[in-house]
């Protein structure tokens, strides 16, 4: 089995910046895409950005891209999600969540492990 914990959650201004890390225990995976969704109250889950461990492309929701940063430490299979010039619309509880390196990375169902989540709360 595979755990995830995230951290770094907490409250910001609009136009400032939060850092959210997600951590892997437990199994190590040789292979995987680690991803990052956000949900609303009362919205669906969305996709944020996404790395491929392996080679680590990069993937970005239109929304965040040019603001939000995805990056990775390999041997402590660690993420994280640099968030800069945060907006109030980005304001949600934010989940890691690992999958095989190959999937649809847009896509919650394809990610077979998710963490518990961190709140961001941004305001103006």
């Amino acid at each position: 089995q595979v755990q995830l914990v995230e951290s770094g959650g907490g409250s910001a201004q609009a136009g400032g910046s939060l850092r959210l890390s997600c951590a892997a225990s437990g199994r190590t995976l040789s292979r995987f895409t680690m991803g990052w969704f956000r949900q609303a109250p009362g919205k669906e889950r969305e996709f944020v950005a996404a790395i491929i461990w392996i080679g680590g492309l990069l993937h970005y929701a239109d929304s965040v891209k040019g603001r939000f940063t995805i990056s990775r430490h390999g041997a402590e299979n660690l993420a994280y999600l640099d968030m800069n010039d945060l907006k109030r619309e980005d304001t949600a509880v934010y989940y890691c969540a690992v999958g095989p390196s190959k999937l649809s990375l847009r896509v919650p169902d394809e990610y077979e492990y998710w963490g518990q989540g961190t709140q961001v709360t941004v305001s103006s």
